[in-house]
């Protein structure tokens, strides 16, 4: 006669466990922040802060399942990261924070997506630039000429709608 189970012990997921941690403490400080809004009376029952609470509340779910999955061992084995994407994407990413106020909006993204499309094994680099650039720049009209909102304006930017640098 045997004592004990001859199951392997389970141990709950630590990564899953500290993510459940994160999306809860982001519900926290939504539901914070959202009952400091100072509203008059006639936005009380339904405005600003409707939406807010709606997404910590969906925050909250989703820790709770997060962490029930973690419990379970439900989640899926993890892959090696790829340290050499990371730090392309990193690399656009600083690449587009430095580019941003002087090459304008267009050339910062195209800039970022093509690192990005490096990463995931895309190339060659002047080509996705290109590509980006041109996406970049119909995003940038759209929001800046159709919305009139304030995106920085670059080379081409000024170029495409003035007809100058």
């Amino acid at each position: 006669m045997t004592i004990g189970s001859s199951k392997p012990e389970r141990r709950p997921d630590g990564a899953a466990l500290v993510i459940a941690a994160i999306l809860a403490g982001l519900a926290v400080i939504i539901f914070w922040q959202t009952s400091q809004m100072r509203l008059p009376p006639l936005q009380q029952r339904v405005g600003p802060t409707v939406f807010p609470y709606v997404i910590a509340t969906g925050l909250v779910l989703l820790a709770i399942g997060t962490v029930v999955s973690a419990m379970r061992g439900s989640f899926p084995e993890r892959s090696k990261d790829d340290y050499h994407a990371i730090f392309w994407i990193v690399g656009g990413l600083i690449g587009q924070i430095l580019l941003l106020s002087t090459a304008g909006f267009s050339i910062a993204t195209g800039v970022l997506f093509a690192f990005t499309a490096r990463a995931f094994g895309r190339g060659p680099l002047w080509q996705t630039i290109l590509i980006g650039s041109v996406f970049a720049f119909v995003v940038w009209f759209i929001f800046a000429k159709g919305l009139q909102l304030s995106l920085p304006a670059g080379l081409i930017e000024n170029l495409l709608t003035t007809g100058s640098f």
